[in-house]
């Protein structure tokens, strides 16, 4: 069997107990370790604070921006997902349409 260069998880802890939680995160941790790269789903905030090194943050189906680590907090990643121009008028998050293309 070949290993995975990618995982998509869609709300992996959803409607579980804290200690199956912990057991997950450890476990997703250890892929990420051994490289390969995780696309995590979640609507848990703190999930994804805790787990991510950046977030893309969709509203009505499309990206309204992208946080790195240093610059996500729930205030941010809420302001971009109810669709503000703005990250707390900070500018610190990029927008879709000032993202360059790759």
């Amino acid at each position: 069997m070949t290993q995975p260069r990618v995982i998509i998880f869609d709300e992996p802890t959803r409607g579980i107990d804290i200690g199956a939680k912990a057991e997950i995160y450890q476990r997703i941790r250890a892929l990420s370790e051994q490289g390969v790269g995780i696309i995590m789903a979640s609507s848990e905030l703190p999930e994804l604070l805790g787990m991510s090194d950046r977030i893309v943050v969709m509203h009505e189906g499309r990206v309204s921006g992208e946080l790195a680590r240093a610059d996500a907090t729930e205030e941010s990643i809420m302001h971009l997902a109810t669709a503000s121009s703005d990250v707390a008028g900070t500018g610190q998050a990029q927008h879709a349409e000032e993202r360059q293309p790759s």
